[in-house]
C-alpha cells in the first residue's frame, strides 16, 4: 500500500448484509458505524434490547439513512446464540459478512456460563464458533463471503500456549486464560479457511491499545497495565479500523491478520501483520476445531 489505509478506503457496502456482535459499544460500535456510513445493513447483536436499541439510536444520530437491525444474543448461552440465528435465518438472502467481535477479558476469578463452561472460553470461542457454523448456509451463499475473528496481541503472552485443559480446570490464570482464548481464536481463523477453500475469505484482527470499556471487568493487574499504556492508547475508531480493514479490503488475505501499524502494533492506521509462529500450528488448529464441533453440537457444512 502507498498510503496509510483508513476508513475513506471502505468500499460501497451498498446491498451487504452484515452481522456484527457485541456492536452496542466500542470497537464494535465503530465498526458498525462506519459499514452502515459505507451503504451496508448491519445487523447489531448485545446482550440487552436496550442496548442494542442505544447503540443504534448513536449510529443513526450520525447517519440518518443508516439501515440497522437488532438482535439479543449472549454469545456464553448456546440457546441464546441458536434463537439470535434461528431469527437470522428467517432471513433467506445471503449473510456477506460476520464480525466476530465481541468478547470479555481476563475475569478476575473463574466464572462458569450457562452451558458449564470457562466465561472467558464462551463467550470469547465456543459462542462465537456456534454462531459461524449457525450461519455457514446463508454465509457461503453470499458472492464474495468474509468471517472476520477479532483476536489480540495477547495470543503471544507467555510463548505457545497447549491447546489443551479448553475449559481452564486444570488451574485458572486470568489473563492466560485470555491470551489462549485469543490464540484460538486465529487457530480457529486458519483452519475454517483451510477447511473452507476459495469459497470463503476468513481473516482475523487485532485493534492494538485502544480505548474500550472491555478493561472495566478485569483484574487489577490489567487495569494497571490499561492505566499505565493510556498516554499512547489510540481511541476506540482507530481500534476499529483493523477489524474494518479485515472486513472490507478488497486485498485482504484467507487466513490474513490485520492491526495497527504504529508504536509497536499498539495504535495507528492497520496494515497486514504478523501472529506469532506458533498461531500458525495446523495440527492444533485442526484438533481445536474438531473439539469444539463436539462441545457446541454442530458440524460445519463445508
Amino acid at each position: 500500500m502507498t498510503k496509510p489505509w483508513t476508513v475513506q478506503d471502505i468500499p460501497p457496502q451498498t446491498g451487504k448484509r452484515i452481522i456484527i456482535t457485541g456492536a452496542n459499544s466500542g470497537i464494535g460500535w465503530h465498526t458498525a458505524l462506519e459499514l452502515a456510513r459505507a451503504g451496508a445493513e448491519v445487523t447489531i447483536s448485545a446482550r440487552s434490547q436496550e442496548k442494542a436499541e442505544g447503540a443504534a439510536a448513536r449510529i443513526r444520530a450520525q447517519v440518518p439513512q443508516a439501515h440497522i437491525k437488532m438482535g439479543v444474543m449472549d454469545l456464553a448461552n448456546f440457546a441464546s446464540v441458536r434463537a439470535f440465528t434461528e431469527r437470522e435465518m428467517v432471513d433467506p438472502r445471503p449473510v456477506d459478512v460476520l464480525v466476530n467481535n465481541a468478547g470479555i477479558m481476563a475475569l478476575p476469578r473463574r466464572e462458569v456460563s450457562k452451558d458449564g463452561f470457562e466465561m472467558q472460553f464462551a463467550t470469547n470461542v465456543l459462542g462465537p464458533f456456534l454462531l459461524t457454523g449457525l450461519l455457514m448456509q446463508r454465509i457461503l451463499s453470499a458472492s464474495a463471503p468474509r468471517v472476520v475473528n477479532v483476536s489480540s496481541y495477547a495470543h503471544t503472552i507467555g510463548g505457545p500456549v497447549p491447546v489443551e485443559d479448553l475449559n481452564s480446570e486444570q488451574g485458572y490464570k486470568p489473563v492466560r486464560a485470555y491470551a489462549k482464548t485469543k490464540l484460538e481464536n486465529i487457530l480457529l481463523t486458519r483452519e475454517l479457511q483451510r477447511r473452507a477453500g476459495g469459497r470463503l475469505v476468513v481473516t482475523t484482527c487485532h485493534p492494538g491499545a485502544s480505548h474500550t470499556n472491555l478493561a472495566v471487568n478485569t483484574t487489577l493487574g490489567m487495569k494497571l497495565t490499561t492505566w499505565l499504556l493510556t498516554p499512547i492508547m489510540q481511541n476506540a475508531a482507530g481500534g476499529a479500523e483493523p477489524t474494518l480493514m479485515a472486513a472490507t479490503w478488497p486485498e485482504a488475505k484467507p487466513g490474513g491478520y490485520y492491526g495497527p501499524g504504529g508504536l509497536w502494533g499498539l495504535r495507528g492506521h492497520p496494515v497486514e501483520t504478523r501472529t506469532a509462529l506458533f498461531a500458525d500450528d495446523r495440527e492444533a488448529g485442526h484438533r481445536l476445531f474438531s473439539e469444539l464441533e463436539q462441545m457446541t453440537g454442530i458440524s460445519y457444512e463445508l
